[in-house]
């Protein structure tokens, strides 16, 4: 799917959102700039996170409480080798919604499902007249969990 603008991108996370509960993880790929911050600070608007979604770089990973329902695990994996690193910060994922960005070939022995979003950014694309590259957005279910995604053409 094409992704146009920022805020396309934000409301693409807040649908997920919506399908998401505790236990899911969503593995988000894409080069520096693609959305993924963008698609997450969508998501955790939707499920109402209380604090700024921002990226976690710096910290690895940064847990989002909610009023009511899992709290949203933001996780930078950029910086991580392994699944077992990924393991060894040491996240309740059973009881999480947990986002990573940078997670492609990370998740093996986590979970058997997870949604994966691919975003790629145009090198040399042509921008809009707000100056934005569209985003190709491409959705992947991986296991039970994730095997209808019917409710992305809605």
């Amino acid at each position: 799917m094409i992704v146009a603008t920022p805020d396309e991108m934000a409301a693409l996370g807040a649908r997920i959102a919506a399908q998401l509960r505790a236990g899911d993880l969503v593995a988000l790929n894409g080069e520096l700039g693609a959305g993924k911050t963008t698609l997450t600070r969508g998501l955790g608007e939707a499920l109402q996170v209380r604090g700024a979604v921002t990226s976690p770089t710096f910290v690895l990973a940064r847990t989002h409480p909610r009023p009511e329902g899992a709290p949203l695990v933001h996780v930078d994996a950029y910086r991580l080798r392994s699944a077992v690193e990924l393991d060894d910060l040491d996240i309740d994922f059973a009881s999480s919604i947990v986002v990573v960005e940078w997670g492609a070939g990370l998740l093996d022995g986590i979970t058997d499902d997870w949604l994966e979003l691919d975003i790629v950014r145009p090198v040399g694309g042509v921008e809009t007249e707000d100056g934005v590259e569209p985003r190709t957005v491409t959705i992947t279910g991986h296991g039970e969990r994730w095997a209808d995604l019917s409710w992305l053409a809605s």
